[in-house]
């Protein structure tokens, strides 16, 4: 939470920097549109210079300030989505810790039996495999963001390294709830293993966070005319066309603040593209029927 702070003052000097510049904006019109009566008084016979001249300045003007505008408009927009990542962060990792510090104070203070200690450190660990996405989310952003990460690519099996991810994963949610019967076998790519893995937990993840509750989200993997396609279906609200095309952008997440009521990064579906960027592939956004999102992937 302390973080936040120096980006609510930013957004505070960004606002008072907007008033200051329509002000500004407004003197500026007023003095040019002042000094261009004065000089046609002075000099009635160059009217149609002055006119032209001021015309050409104004419109120079109005396309600089419309600009202006929009970059720190955007400027704006980065620090609202900042503050909130910052407050999602914190979110994400208080909430696995304090799971992770009950069952640990509880298997300390009570005589627990066998069966249930273990139930107790499974738990914890779940909690662990959390907080190891969270961080590994943020790394990879960090390093794909400052262009140090290579991506380095060795040919690996694709079919089982989504049946790892999704292991790890249905522990998380209901039983079954990750449909895997579309998923083919023995399917090998070109890539960066550990930043693939990353994409199928990522949209994995996505899914079933958007999902209703125990709702099925299903897998697909094949090869078809020499392309390697991955999809993931969703049973969830679907993604409103206009927002489509930002939804991997970093930071940004579908809705509005005030509404939201799905945990999240904002990083997720931003490391997706970065990556699927690098291995050449790409991703599309397609509506479910009768309701839902798929994310499709086509490897080249």
């Amino acid at each position: 939470m302390v973080a936040a702070w120096p980006i609510k003052k930013q957004t505070i000097y960004v606002k008072k920097s907007l008033i200051i510049f329509y002000c500004l904006l407004v003197y500026a019109s007023a003095e040019l549109i002042w000094w261009g009566i004065l000089l046609i008084k002075a000099e009635p016979h160059r009217k149609a210079m002055i006119i032209g001249e001021a015309s050409v300045f104004l419109l120079i003007f109005l396309i600089g300030t419309i600009q202006l505008h929009r970059t720190l408009n955007k400027e704006h927009q980065l620090h609202l989505q900042q503050k909130n990542f910052l407050l999602s962060v914190t979110h994400e990792l208080k909430s696995p810790l304090a799971s992770i510090k009950l069952y640990l104070q509880t298997i300390l203070k009570r005589d627990l039996d066998h069966e249930r200690q273990q139930y107790f450190i499974q738990n914890s660990l779940k909690d662990v495999e959390r907080l190891d996405d969270l961080v590994e989310n943020m790394l990879i952003a960090t390093k794909i963001e400052n262009n140090s990460y290579s991506f380095p690519k060795e040919l690996f099996d694709l079919s089982d390294l989504i049946k790892k991810v999704v292991d790890r994963l249905q522990g998380h949610v209901c039983h079954s709830q990750i449909s895997m019967r579309g998923v083919e076998n023995n399917i090998s790519l070109a890539g960066d293993q550990f930043a693939l893995s990353s994409v199928v937990s990522n949209l994995i993840e996505n899914a079933i966070k958007y999902a209703p509750s125990c709702a099925e989200v299903r897998l697909k993997l094949y090869k078809s005319k020499g392309h390697v396609y991955f999809e993931v279906a969703d049973q969830g609200v679907g993604i409103e066309d206009d927002e489509k095309s930002r939804i991997f952008d970093k930071f940004y997440r579908v809705g509005s603040e005030q509404t939201r009521k799905t945990k999240g990064t904002g990083l997720g579906l931003y490391i997706v593209k970065q990556v699927l960027d690098k291995h050449h592939a790409k991703i599309t956004v397609k509506d479910n029927h009768p309701n839902g999102t798929i994310f499709e992937i086509i490897f080249q």
